[in-house]
């Protein structure tokens, strides 16, 4: 049985802030590899806040696209060794 809108938006939601919880900067700081983590970092948790935003306003394909971006932001920055995340588990694809 495929998921409502309203179940999809929640549970995508609830993978980036799980995400944005145990994603760490992996490269030494005061290096651009990690003023660029650092950036990637802020962008997922800009579209965490947005796609709340958006579900509190009852727009939930936009609260999904929003979360399902910020997401994006962090799983690319860990396949690319920006962030230290855990390997096993549903939360990154690395």
């Amino acid at each position: 049985m495929a998921a409502t809108l309203e179940e999809k938006s929640e549970r995508y939601g609830r993978l980036l802030a799980e995400a944005l919880d145990v994603a760490t900067v992996a490269p030494p700081p005061e290096t651009p590899m990690a003023e660029a983590a650092t950036e990637c970092y802020e962008m997922a948790e800009s579209y965490l806040e947005d796609g709340l935003h958006f579900r509190d306003e009852d727009d939930l394909v936009n609260a999904l696209a929003a979360f399902s971006y910020g997401h994006a932001w962090l799983d690319a920055g860990a396949r690319i060794g920006l962030f230290d995340v855990p390997t096993e588990g549903h939360l990154f694809t690395v």
